[in-house]
Order: structure tokens, then C-alpha cells, then sequence
């Protein structure tokens, strides 16, 4: 030392030195944890990690929409199976047995008058011999006594049979019934698609928002932790009177702000996490261990678009809608022909059934409708109504989606944009507080400035994975609107896709 005079600026340029070697040892930890990717704050030490690729396994096999649409699917094929049913003939089994009020047959007692005159006038016509008359009248006497009436069928009767019924010629309605059941299949397999892409573009979403989001609190904990340290530093050095009281003030303030901005991290990441939990089904916390990634170069513009137009699953269900809406109008077109149905049926076993009564029979029905009031004619209006405006919205709905995938595309290219900016505002950030060290060092800039200075690294750095996760959040929904969402985790591995992590460029 050469003099007293020069002693306090020593001891401040020492505590100086002092606070930029832990704020280094600080920087360094931080970023050698960033380079490992994503690690679990303090309160996730017993989470799981998981893959991007086994967290959309996961997905697909265990969300409720899944199932759902699985179970649908089923549902539909089931129904495409009944629709075959009805080519097939109608067997039935019937069984009936009546009591009636009275039995079926013939009263011919009105008669005996009739025949016992004519008996008498025979007898006494002398044309019978009178020696044979006494046995005559004692034959018709029983005869003339009993009761006139024929009996057809017994009041009580019940039979046991079967019948069969074969449709030959209803129209055309069959033939619309099971063509409107395969698109119907078609259609439930369409929206499993859909149910699939939306699935994968919303874990993608909570996966890497995850990812972001423990990086960011990571983050928030080394600021605090520099700034804790500096505000004991600048506590010192105000107590000593080398720094004035407004100096301290606002390295207290900065303090309050990171231990404020490392709380709201921390709920961004309790929130995030239980939305990816919903989206995995899993009552289990996770920690996401696939980076965020920028891919240099992807397919033209036409690509996504022709794909959009061939496998979007929207637009394939409008496209579906569109069939089924013809096949209404070939329904009602169908009321206008007549059915021919063949038909037959026998008895199995019988009970006081007359034999008079046929034990089968086979036949042929036609039924033809010649007037019903228009109905006809107005139902075949609407139903030509409903396919063309089917047919306008499947036009409106494919340039809907063509526009969309242009959007998303244009998105996705600003994205890349805006990462590749940022590695320069990176660099200049870097330089600046390499600037702001060694000016602090020389007693050449304040504890404020150097504040601002690692304050301002981190922030541009956390943009960066900012609009890396926004990138990748766009290139999902630009494969779900393509159909292709399942596509995703191969864009991570393509060789010109680059992780993007807080302490890499």
C-alpha cells in the first residue's frame, strides 16, 4: 500500500473482485447445468424422466380420447357389419295359441224342419213298404235328435312355426344402407386420425412448455443466488460508506424482482406439469429430457399443402360427408321403386289346429306406392340441397386449410428468423458483460451496471428457448394440419436439426 488515501479504494476494488469470482462460479454452474438440458428443480428430485418419443407412446395408448375414439371405431365397424345383415334372409321362430268365444263351424239345424217334412211326406206316400217304416224312423229319430252343427276348428288352438323373409328388390336401399356404413367407418377412422394429431400437437405443446419452463426456473434460481450475494456485497460496501445508500436500494430491488419472477417460474411449472400429466393419463410427475430442436431446412410450401389436401383428417371427414350426403339422395330416390320381398313359413307342431288350415306356404310380395301426398318428392328436393352444400363447404374447407398451412409455414420461417437474430443479440450480450466485468474490476462501472449486464444474458437467452419452443410448438401444428403429427420426433433426428439449449448458441 502506498498511503492510507488509497486503502478504501482497495478494499472496494477486492470486494469487487471478490463478488465477479462468485458470480462466476455462479454463471458457470448454471451453465454446465443447461448443457445436461432439462434437470428437476429441488421439489422434482423423484420425478421420471421421459422421452418425447415414449411420452407420445404413452399418449396414444393410454388418453381417454384414444379409447374413445378406439371405442367408436368399433362402434362403427359393428355397424358397417349389421349393414351387410340386411342382404341376408330374415328367419323367425313364432309361437301363437287362441281361445275364442266360440268354435269355428256350421249350423245346420235350420234344416231339420226342412228334412223332417220331407220325411213325413215320404212316409206317408205310400212308396215306402209300412213293413219297413218302423225301423226307418227308428234310424232317423237319433239323427233328427242330435245337433246339426259342423265343427271347422275348436275355439282353443295354438301352433308353433317358422317364417322367412328375403328382401329381392327394395329399391336400391340395401345397396345405399351398406355403402353409407363403410363411409361412416371411414369417417370414425378419419376423426381417430384427428384425435391423434391433436393429441400429439398438444403434448408437444405441454412437453417441451415443461422443458421451458424448468429451464427457466433454473434460471431464476442462479440469478437469485447472484443477486443474493451481490445485495451482501453492496450491504458491506454501503455499511463501510463506499457505495451510496441508492445503490443498495437498487440491487434490493432487483433482488425482490428475481425472487418474484422465481416464484411465478415455479407455478409456470406446476401448472405445466399437471396439464402434461392429463395429457399422458398419469397420476406421476415427469421431467422432459428430449431438447428443443430448429430444424435448417425443411420441405417447400406445396409439400405441406398437397399433403393437407390428401391426409388432413378435417378434411377428409368433409369429404365423407359429402359421400354420405349423395348417398341420401339415392335413399330418396329409392321411395319412388317398388319393393319385392319373397317370403314363407310353416308350422313346426300344432294344437287343435283343423286340418283344413295349410301346414306352409311360399309367396312373393311387391309393394308399390303410388301417391304418399309429395313427401316423396319434396324429402328427394332436400336431400339434393344437403349434398350440394356439403359439397360448398368441402370447397370452402380446403382452402381454409391450404391458407392455414401457409400461416403456420410462414410462422415456422419467422421462428428460425427470429433464433438466428437472437444468436447475434447473444453474442453482443456476452461481449457487453465481459465488457462490464472487467470495467468492474478497474473501478470503471457500477454493481448496477453489472447487474443489468447478467440480467440482460439471461433474458436473451431465455428468449431464445422462448422461440425455440414456439418453433417446435408450429412445426407440430403445421404436421397435425399436413396429417402427418406422427412425423414429429423424426424432424428431431434429422442431421440438420440443432438442439437449442440456455447456454448453447
Amino acid at each position: 500500500m502506498r498511503g492510507g488515501v488509497y486503502d478504501i479504494p482497495q478494499i472496494l476494488l477486492s470486494l469487487r473482485s471478490k463478488f465477479i469470482r462468485n458470480m462466476k462460479t455462479a454463471v458457470k454452474i448454471a451453465l454446465t447445468a443447461a448443457l445436461l438440458a432439462v434437470r428437476p428443480v429441488s421439489a422434482q428430485q423423484s420425478a421420471e424422466t421421459l422421452s418425447l418419443e415414449d411420452a407420445i407412446a404413452v399418449t396414444l395408448a393410454d388418453n381417454p380420447a384414444m379409447k374413445a375414439a378406439a371405442y367408436e371405431e368399433r362402434a362403427a365397424e359393428q355397424e358397417r357389419r349389421a349393414a351387410i345383415g340386411l342382404r341376408m334372409p330374415q328367419i323367425g321362430i313364432t309361437g301363437a295359441y287362441s281361445y275364442m268365444a266360440k268354435d269355428i263351424g256350421v249350423d245346420l239345424n235350420k234344416l231339420k224342419g226342412p228334412v223332417n217334412d220331407f220325411s213325413g211326406k215320404l212316409f206317408g206316400s205310400g212308396l215306402i213298404d209300412p213293413a219297413l217304416l218302423p225301423g226307418i224312423q227308428q234310424l232317423i229319430g237319433p239323427i233328427m235328435e242330435a245337433d246339426w252343427f259342423l265343427k271347422v276348428q275348436d275355439r282353443s288352438f295354438g301352433s308353433i312355426g317358422g317364417e322367412v323373409t328375403l328382401p329381392i328388390w327394395l329399391g336400391g336401399k340395401i345397396n345405399v344402407a351398406n355403402r353409407a356404413a363403410k363411409l361412416q367407418q371411414q369417417t370414425a377412422l378419419a376423426q381417430g386420425e384427428q384425435t391423434r394429431n391433436a393429441l400429439i400437437c398438444e403434448l408437444v405443446e405441454r412437453y417441451f412448455g415443461l422443458a421451458l419452463a424448468l429451464q427457466v426456473v433454473e434460471v431464476r434460481e442462479q440469478v437469485v443466488a447472484g443477486v443474493r450475494k451481490h445485495l451482501n456485497d453492496a450491504i458491506a460496501l454501503e455499511k463501510n460508506g463506499m457505495i451510496a445508500h441508492g445503490e443498495l436500494l437498487y440491487v434490493e430491488f432487483k433482488m425482490a424482482e428475481a425472487e418474484r419472477e422465481l416464484a411465478n417460474a415455479k407455478l409456470q411449472v406446476r401448472t405445466i406439469s399437471s396439464a402434461l400429466q392429463n395429457t399422458l393419463n398419469r397420476n406421476h410427475e415427469y421431467l422432459p429430457v428430449t431438447a428443443m430442436f430448429i430444424v435448417d431446412k425443411i420441405e417447400s410450401l406445396d409439400y405441406y399443402q398437397e399433403l393437407a389436401l390428401s391426409r388432413n383428417p378435417l378434411l377428409n371427414q368433409v369429404s365423407l360427408k359429402r359421400q354420405l350426403a349423395e348417398e341420401g339422395v339415392r335413399l330418396q330416390r329409392s321411395n319412388f321403386l317398388p319393393q319385392v320381398v319373397a317370403m314363407g313359413g310353416g308350422s313346426f307342431y300344432n294344437y287343435q289346429v283343423a286340418g283344413l288350415v295349410p301346414r306352409w306356404a311360399v309367396g312373393v310380395g311387391v309393394n308399390f306406392k303410388i301417391f304418399d301426398g309429395l313427401n316423396r318428392e319434396y324429402k328427394y328436393s332436400a336431400a339434393k340441397q344437403t349434398a350440394r352444400r356439403v359439397d360448398e363447404l368441402q370447397n370452402k374447407a380446403g382452402k381454409d386449410i391450404s391458407v392455414l398451412v401457409e400461416q403456420l409455414y410462414d410462422q415456422l420461417q419467422s421462428y428460425r428468423n427470429q433464433i438466428a437474430s437472437i444468436d447475434s443479440s447473444l453474442r453482443f450480450a456476452e461481449e457487453y458483460l465481459r465488457v462490464k466485468n472487467a470495467a468492474f474490476l478497474e473501478g470503471m462501472s457500477s454493481s448496477a451496471d453489472l447487474i443489468d449486464a447478467e440480467l440482460n444474458l439471461a433474458g436473451v437467452r431465455a428468449e431464445r428457448l422462448q422461440a425455440a419452443f414456439n418453433y417446435d410448438k408450429t412445426l407440430a401444428q403445421l404436421l397435425q394440419a399436413a396429417g402427418i403429427g406422427e412425423e414429429f420426433p423424426a424432424y428431431a433426428r434429422r442431421n440438420d436439426a440443432r438442439r437449442i439449449l440456455f447456454s448453447e448458441k
